[in-house]
């Protein structure tokens, strides 16, 4: 079963989203305190992180940084983000996240289905961007990663 925790503290974006997502196959987990994040996707073993932009005192651009910090140092096991931008000028934040993949709200079912698939197939899906500029920068980061290791 694929695990999805979603961290938001509106009502309205739960319901979307796991509207979207839930299915015998799926379930959608709600967190609302960002600071809680990398704990319950561990206990949750959650398979992918879908961060709204705005979370109470700290945002999904912090949340997402903290769960790639907790990933490198080992504390986390790998999950897929994607990150629910509020317009599109906050793709360059989304960007130094290094988030997965990216929608710009207002969300729709398929869009959410459609990203949601290809992250967790190991695509990145960055809304707004040229296909060009989203590629470049997974081949950047594989390289980083390939770097590292």
């Amino acid at each position: 079963m694929t695990q999805v925790l979603l961290a938001t503290d509106a009502d309205w974006l739960y319901d979307e989203v796991s509207a979207a997502l839930c299915s015998p196959d799926t379930s959608v987990a709600r967190i609302s305190d960002s600071h809680e994040i990398g704990n319950v996707a561990d206990q949750l073993d959650a398979d992918l992180v879908v961060l709204d932009l705005q979370i109470g005192s700290k945002g999904g651009v912090a949340a997402c940084i903290d769960l790639r910090h907790d990933i490198a140092m080992g504390r986390l096991d790998p999950t897929k983000v994607i990150m629910l931008l509020d317009r599109d000028a906050d793709r360059w934040l989304a960007r130094q996240a290094d988030a997965d993949g990216w929608l710009i709200k207002p969300l729709d079912s398929f869009r959410l289905r459609r990203v949601a698939k290809a992250v967790l197939a190991g695509e990145k899906v960055f809304e707004g961007e040229p296909v060009a500029v989203a590629n470049e920068g997974a081949e950047l980061a594989e390289a980083s990663d390939a770097a590292a290791s």
